[in-house]
């Protein structure tokens, strides 16, 4: 299994290359063709609009969750075109971080005027059987449905979500 960093590390560096020339505005379809495109002539293995079967409490989903990207089988990638995140993207990402048993996604906003502002690295840092973690913790809310505080790059080590790049 390759080290997380060196992936995100490519991905946010290709991402940012390709809104620098395209800007936002375009269907999320779009940056993701490209995106895909850019990181197969990187040499990383992507996976587009991966289908994930999963079972919870004895059911089995055959389509319960599609990934934007998945990258080398070990980075989630959920792009956006939005003009800002909405509180229930970073869920979105940490749920199918959780269900795939994966450490690392990122969310991409395409749509953000500076990718600066439309990229943040989710870590999957809950563990279920800690009963001081919920779910909420994971994640710098305020009060469920406010955006994320600001954070710094000491909250990389923390395992909490991190604003900008990873390397």
């Amino acid at each position: 299994m390759r080290a997380t960093d060196p992936i995100t590390g490519e991905i946010i560096d290709s991402a940012v290359k390709l809104h620098k020339r395209l800007g936002p505005g375009l269907l999320e379809s779009v940056y993701e063709a490209l995106l895909a495109r850019d990181l197969e002539r990187r040499g990383l293995r992507v996976e587009r609009q991966k289908r994930v079967r999963f079972e919870f409490d004895g059911l089995v989903f055959d389509e319960g969750l599609r990934v934007d990207l998945l990258v080398e089988d070990i980075v989630v990638v959920e792009l956006k075109s939005a003009d800002q995140f909405a509180p229930v993207h970073w869920r979105q990402l940490l749920t199918y971080l959780r269900l795939l048993h994966l450490p690392v996604g990122l969310l991409i906003n395409f749509g953000a005027p500076t990718l600066k502002d439309g990229l943040r690295r989710v870590l999957n840092d809950f563990h279920p059987s800690v009963p001081s973690v919920s779910p909420c913790d994971t994640f710098p809310f305020s009060r469920p449905g406010e955006e994320p505080a600001p954070t710094t790059s000491a909250s990389r080590t923390t395992g909490r979500t991190t604003r900008g790049s990873a390397r």
